[in-house]
């Protein structure tokens, strides 16, 4: 840690770094940032910075509001934009009590905890998530969102402003040291795909941060607006974050077994079976907003029931094949998180169900080979096969009543959790949509 403070405190000076960027989020995943100056840089590698954390969403009460943000050095990169001669550069933070302890309403420290639960059972924790988002032209709720493309799923659209849009991100991307494995055009009109390249889960939720950031600020740079809500629009298909997953022991990864049919190791099938479990609970974490429920419906490639399958797209949970000879890409898709929802949090409930899975040795059901959209709620029925939570209230219900969210959030943030959502729930109860006009006013 020492050596990596050197190379940061170096650099700043050598590249004449002028603000250094301190992030951290607050519950909701919200970025939030303080800047200070090359000089205060080396006394918040020592002591951190304070700040009054009853301000932040899910931080401190008024009565303990003092929290310390402390750099974590690992994570310093030189931000690719500013105006003339104004080089900046971020770090993400930990969240310290006054004391000096890991901050509990902190929800990076969140995810090192769950890390450090894995790493104790001899586990490192992969992902890669696959983000999608909407490019609009305007970000004014009130009047009607326009697309910037027409384009479909994979269409080469060379003239439009999107490419452009999504061809710079790339490079500031790549600049700030988060590499990209895919890019394309998703299917619904101005929506993009760009899957980041496998990484630590720690990593990944900083980079997932950062990405969210980047899209933003090259879409503003362009007079254009990014967003990741999860439906901006009816009658097209949402954003997802399906997330790849695995466990890595050592250099091998614990999710493959030559000999079995699938290729899928006890390790690996005792995880699937704790996601697909526990799945109902968790998803109020990895769909955190009223919006993430319009998304998971029939019809619009999003998951809505609880299955496992190797190529099926209606699967909550889908095994892709892996190249010859790549055993080390065996891995996991977990396809219901939507890119609005804190990654820090996410990673933390899916690494807890699946972690939960093999520890109580839970029996991973048949794999689900039917189109379950086809079959009728009868045959879904026979075969076990329950519907995601159909609301953010629903899934607040069976996430209050969860011993494993409750211990991977810890108490603080799973009650402050639960009381933010359960307002947001309520505030949109209480609204009359232009649906319920259309639809009532006349006939009623």
């Amino acid at each position: 840690m020492e050596r990596q403070q050197d190379y940061v405190l170096r650099t700043v000076e050598e590249r004449g770094v002028r603000l250094i960027r301190l992030w951290f989020t607050d519950v909701l995943g919200q970025l939030k940032s303080v800047a200070i100056s090359p000089a205060e840089l080396e006394n918040a590698f020592e002591e951190g910075m304070h700040f009054d954390g009853s301000a932040i969403d899910g931080f401190s009460r008024v009565q303990e509001s003092d929290a310390l943000a402390k750099p974590d050095p690992n994570t310093f990169e030189l931000l690719p934009w500013g105006s003339g001669s104004e080089i900046s550069a971020r770090m993400f933070c930990d969240i310290l009590s006054h004391d000096g302890t890991p901050f509990e309403g902190d929800p990076r420290q969140v995810l090192k905890r769950n890390l450090d639960r894995a790493h104790e059972r001899g586990f490192s924790f992969m992902v890669a998530p696959q983000m999608e988002f909407f490019y609009f032209a305007n970000a004014d709720p009130s009047q009607p969102l326009q697309p910037l493309d027409t384009g479909g799923y994979f269409d080469l659209t060379t003239a439009d402003v999107a490419s452009d849009l999504r061809k710079r991100t790339l490079l500031v991307l790549e600049a700030m040291g988060i590499p990209v494995e895919y890019s394309f055009h998703e299917d619904a009109p101005s929506q993009h795909e760009i899957d980041l390249r496998y990484t630590d889960a720690l990593t990944m939720a900083d980079n997932v941060m950062t990405f969210r950031l980047v899209v933003k600020e090259i879409a503003m740079e362009q007079g254009a607006f990014a967003t990741f809500m999860p439906k901006p629009l009816a009658g097209v298909q949402g954003s997802g974050m399906h997330t790849h997953m695995s466990l890595f022991e050592g250099d091998e990864n614990a999710f493959h077994e030559s000999g079995d049919p699938y290729g899928l190791s006890k390790v690996a099938r005792g995880f699937i079976a704790g996601l697909l479990h526990h799945s109902h609970e968790i998803t109020a974490v990895t769909n955190q907003l009223v919006n993430s429920y319009k998304r998971l419906i029939a019809g619009y490639e999003a998951p809505v029931y609880v299955t496992w399958a190797r190529n099926n797209e209606s699967a909550l949970v889908r095994v892709p094949v892996t190249k010859r000879g790549k055993s080390s890409s065996t891995r996991i898709e977990y396809r219901s998180p939507d890119p609005a929802c804190n990654p820090y949090l996410a990673y933390s409930v899916m690494l807890a169900a699946g972690l939960k899975g093999i520890e109580e040795g839970y029996d991973l059901p048949p794999e689900t080979t039917a189109n379950v959209f086809e079959m009728t709620p009868e045959e879904r029925a026979a075969e076990g096969i329950r519907p995601l939570p159909q609301s953010l209230s629903d899934a607040l219900d069976v996430m209050e009543g969860s011993e494993l969210v409750a211990e991977a959030l810890g108490e603080h943030i799973f009650e402050w959790f639960l009381r933010n959502k359960r307002s947001e729930w309520m505030d949109y109860k209480s609204q009359v949509t232009q649906f319920e006009l259309d639809r009532y006013l006349p006939t009623w």
